[in-house]
């Protein structure tokens, strides 16, 4: 690949996009933002009451993450956001046309479980609103599904083995 790499890690709540996303950019020494950092007050609250985000919601988020992307174009970095649609992914894409998708995907009750077992605003009642609104990654998207079952380091192994990285591209 010969450039660092810029990596969103999406999926629905509770997959590990945050764990995954710091194997990541450790393994290559990127910087790493996590999506939620980027959600308005009114996001959060609206979320933490177990109302599901609108797509109008969801704009001015999604921009915020794709300037930090074509921020961070020259160098690389990971950041984990739900990219729940396409629309969404393209919004991304169109700020950082090299971004690549990481999808974490995962058997509905092992997400339930993660997400009782964690401090998060987001509750697990919306689970199944993320899982009806996903739209998985298309055959013409730059990313790959991958299985949440392995330890955050297979999964970041089996990712950059698909990518084609190497901790030598960025050296």
């Amino acid at each position: 690949m010969g450039e660092s790499p810029l990596v969103v890690v999406m999926g629905i709540s509770g997959v590990g996009k945050s764990a995954i996303g710091h194997e990541l950019a450790d393994r290559f020494s990127l910087d790493y933002a996590d999506g939620d950092d980027f959600h308005s007050a009114a996001n959060i609250a609206k979320m933490s009451a177990g109302t599901p985000l609108t797509d109008e919601d969801r704009w001015p988020w999604l921009k915020d993450i794709g300037v930090w992307l074509h921020e961070h174009d020259a160098a690389g970095g990971v950041i984990s956001c739900s990219a729940l649609k396409r629309a969404y992914r393209d919004v991304l894409v169109e700020a950082a046309p090299r971004t690549c998708f990481l999808h974490l995907t995962g058997d509905h009750e092992l997400i339930k479980s993660r997400m009782e077992h964690r401090d998060h605003f987001m509750p697990t009642s919306l689970l199944e609103s993320q899982e009806k609104t996903l739209e998985p990654l298309q055959d013409d998207e730059n990313g790959w599904a991958f299985d949440i079952t392995p330890s955050p380091a297979e999964i970041v192994d089996a990712f950059v083995a698909r990518a084609g990285l190497s901790q030598e591209d960025t050296a």
